[in-house]
């Protein structure tokens, strides 16, 4: 186990960020999809969010991908 934590952690050091983009309402969405929007920090159209490239975030973008645009 110490060795998958090792590169996490580089990873994370190392400064990688994303820019993540709503693109589109909620309105229509599943409860999930709320929540996840809720919590990468979203409540309107056009709101723009960089955030640390890791696999949490890369999980939360993947539920609700229909919504967003990221930027690497």
């Amino acid at each position: 186990m110490e060795t998958q934590k090792a590169p996490k952690k580089a990873a994370a050091k190392s400064g990688k960020t994303i820019k993540i983009t709503q693109i589109h309402s909620v309105i229509c969405c599943t409860p999930k999809q709320r929540k996840t929007m809720k919590a990468l920090g979203f409540n309107k159209i056009n709101q723009t969010k960089v955030m640390p490239d890791n696999d949490a975030i890369r999980g939360m973008i993947e539920v609700v991908k229909h919504l967003v645009k990221v930027e690497e």
